[in-house]
């Protein structure tokens, strides 16, 4: 018998001042079984940094021609596609042929090892932004993962905390890669 994900419950509020979107979303987070706190709180930080209404999680790891996290128009174009790790060159260049704009958060200590053996392999992609996490703020990231969570999220001047009441990360995130 296949695991099953388990399921995980988010109460998002989001302040963010450089876009001036203010707004709360209430998430469902379905975490495969290979997934760990860790990549799942990147997906959420994902979200946090890209949000609107019509920004959802897509079933990621349990299907590989969608992505964590897309955003798509009224006609069902993919205006967003966002990838949570290191995705191989092919993924990459294959999201960024299906959708406007690619985002890639990567994180974990060997992230830069990981670029330097990929980079060279989408550096022609123009719709592509690539954004590092430090190891050591994705892993805090981690430990603020509950079956429950309330969290804020408040981004200034490219600045960025997320948390709980009691634990707030400071997320700075290295732009790798700019679109364009």
């Amino acid at each position: 018998m296949a695991l099953k994900a388990t399921i995980f419950k988010a109460d998002l509020q989001i302040s963010d001042m450089d876009r001036h979107y203010y707004q709360n979303h209430g998430l469902t987070i379905a975490r495969h079984p290979s997934e760990t706190d860790e990549r799942m709180m990147m997906r959420v930080l994902a979200f946090a940094l890209n949000a609107s209404d019509a920004l959802s999680f897509g079933k990621g790891l349990s299907d590989v021609d969608e992505p964590d996290i897309w955003q798509k128009d009224l006609t069902g174009a993919i205006d967003l596609w966002i990838e949570v790790g290191q995705p191989d060159d092919k993924r990459i260049l294959k999201a960024c042929g299906r959708a406007a704009h690619v985002i890639v958060y990567s994180y974990s200590s060997v992230s830069h090892i990981w670029w330097s053996q990929t980079g060279s392999r989408v550096e022609r992609a123009k719709n592509l932004t690539v954004i590092n996490i430090d190891a050591d703020t994705s892993a805090a990231l981690a430990r603020l993962a509950q079956r429950s969570m309330q969290l804020q999220c408040t981004i200034q001047d490219g600045q960025i905390w997320l948390g709980s009441n009691e634990d707030m990360v400071q997320i700075d995130p290295q732009v790798i890669k700019a679109r364009g």
